[in-house]
This record gives C-alpha cells, sequence and structure tokens, in this order.
C-alpha cells in the first residue's frame, strides 16, 4: 500500500468513532446504566449518611467489650499457653483502636459529600414545594420526622438483637413479647409515616401514645441493666445495652416532639405537595404548553415592484 497506515487502523478507528453508540438503542441503553449508577450513588450516600455515625459508636464500645471477653478467657484460662495467646489483647487493641478512628474520619468526610449532595437536589425539592419560606420549613420538619423514625428502628432494632441473642435468664414470655416487639414496632413506624403523611390526626395522636409506652419500656429496661438480682445476665453486653438504651430514649423523646410540630402543620396545604405523585418540570414543555410566536398575528408578505 501506497501509505504506511496499517490496514486495520482506519476500521478500529471507525469502530469506536461511528459505530459505538451509533444506534439509538445503544445510546439509550448506555443512559439507562448511567442513571441506575447516579441512583445508587445517590441513595448509598444517604444509607451511608444516616447510619455512619451509629457505626462509629459501636467501633468505640466493642473495645471495651472484647477486652473485658479477653480478660474472662485468661481468668478461666481458656486460652492456649503459648506467648501469642496470651498477648492476644496487645496483637488486637491497635487495630481496635483504629476502627473507629478510620470510620470516624470516613463520617466526616461522608458528611461534607452528603451536604453537596443535599444541596444538588434541593432544585428537586424546589419544584416539588414551591419557594415559599413557610412551606419548605414544613417540609423541612417532615422530613427530620421520617429521619428520625428510620433513627429509632435502627437503635430500637438493634437493643433487641443484642437483648435477645446475649442476654441470659429470659423465660418463654419474656423472650417471647421481645420477639414480637420487632414486627409490631416496624407497623407502629410504617403508620407513623403514613398518618403523618396523610395529615390523620387521630392517627398520629395514636401513635405518639404508642410512643410514650416505647418510652416507658426502655426506661424500664435501662432500670434493670442494673438493677440488683438481675444485672449479672447483662454483664457481656451492659454498655453497649446502655449506649444503645439512652440514644433510643432520646430519639423518641426528639419524634414525639417533631411529631407534635409535624402535626401543628396540618391543615397548612403540605399534604398536597406530599401526596401529588410528580411535580411539574417547568424547564419541559407539557402537552398542553404552546408557544407565544404561534399566537402571534402573522404579517402579509410584501411583494416588490421594480
Amino acid at each position: 500500500m501506497a501509505s504506511g497506515v496499517p490496514p486495520n487502523s482506519g476500521r478500529k478507528k471507525a469502530l469506536f468513532s461511528s459505530e459505538f453508540l451509533a444506534s439509538k438503542w445503544a445510546k439509550l441503553f448506555f443512559l439507562i446504566v448511567l442513571l441506575q449508577a447516579l441512583a445508587c450513588v445517590a441513595f448509598e450516600s444517604y444509607v451511608f449518611g444516616r447510619f455512619q455515625f451509629t457505626i462509629f459508636v459501636y467501633a468505640i464500645l466493642q473495645i471495651d467489650q472484647i477486652n473485658n471477653s479477653i480478660d474472662v478467657l485468661l481468668r478461666e484460662n481458656a486460652l492456649k499457653p503459648d506467648e501469642e495467646d496470651r498477648n492476644v489483647w496487645a496483637l488486637c487493641k491497635p487495630f481496635l483502636i483504629a476502627v473507629p478512628a478510620v470510620v470516624g474520619v470516613v463520617t466526616v468526610i461522608m458528611g461534607g459529600l452528603a451536604y453537596q449532595l443535599y444541596r444538588e437536589f434541593a432544585w428537586d425539592i424546589l419544584k416539588q414545594i414551591g419557594a415559599d419560606y413557610r412551606m419548605k420549613k414544613r417540609f423541612l420538619h417532615y422530613q427530620i420526622y421520617i429521619a428520625l423514625l428510620k433513627f429509632d428502628f435502627f437503635f430500637f432494632l438493634g437493643f433487641t438483637v443484642q437483648f435477645l441473642v446475649i442476654v441470659n435468664g429470659l423465660n418463654e414470655v419474656e423472650l417471647g413479647l421481645h420477639v414480637a416487639a420487632i414486627p409490631i414496632t416496624i407497623a407502629i413506624l410504617l403508620c407513623a409515616a403514613f398518618f403523618t403523611r396523610r395529615e390523620n390526626r387521630i392517627g398520629v395522636c395514636f401513635v405518639i401514645l404508642l410512643y410514650f409506652g416505647g418510652l416507658a419500656y426502655f426506661f424500664f429496661k435501662l432500670v434493670r441493666i442494673y438493677q440488683p438480682g438481675h444485672s449479672q445476665d447483662y454483664d457481656a453486653v451492659r454498655r453497649s445495652l446502655t449506649a444503645f438504651a439512652v440514644l433510643t430514649i432520646i430519639l423518641i423523646i426528639l419524634t414525639i416532639i417533631n411529631g407534635f410540630i409535624c402535626m401543628s402543620n396540618f391543615g397548612a396545604g403540605l399534604k398536597a405537595h406530599l401526596l401529588r405523585p410528580t411535580a411539574p418540570d417547568p424547564e419541559k414543555e407539557d402537552a398542553n404548553s404552546y408557544q407565544m410566536n404561534d399566537q402571534k398575528p402573522t404579517l402579509p408578505s410584501r411583494m416588490t415592484i421594480d
């Protein structure tokens, strides 16, 4: 060949320039994959933003728990007499301290990234709610309430699972009540979100009464953990159960307060925005839109006579 270009180079160039994404179906497929990736990243960022702090707290608590467990094993001579097993705490301690340090740093970074994501999605909130400051404030109260419900579920489930798996000395009735409390709590939290979204005052008041019942339950369990005659059953998880119980009590109190705030916003117009399936996009024209130039009178054409 006269030119020094290899025969396959033009073919490869055509493959990546003209054939790749040349079809509308290929473009559509690539667009769907891209949207899926963006949606998954947004959802994952939301989830980690909600639960990253709780992982950080639990990583700190496990240091003392593992230390106590190793002390018990040493006292009972359950470890091998060689040097490596006797120094297992010295080997594990640096890694146990590094875990909450890493999680804490990542939590701070993810907090900043989550705030930037919130700013990017603020335009969607503006399209759904509008520019009314009072309406946006009501919507913010609703969002905080929904977030508190999710935190309530996480801490209640964490407390109950630890209680059922680790605590000894439970009779069949108490064990059955704690197992049954899990689906009942899930139903209560779902009803709380449903009644608040529908602005059902009777339903919200009933849910708040159940919150007070849950508050009394966690106060009772917090006292029982340190009560003489029962405290020995909680030796293995006393600190973690105490942390979960205290945080759950604080969250329930905040949920009750925010529930009353949301109920005070009933009838102010937020329900129509929450129940609307999709907000109209002002940047896109719908089927009923029209251009103003279609309404302009047409000027008669002129003829020039030379």
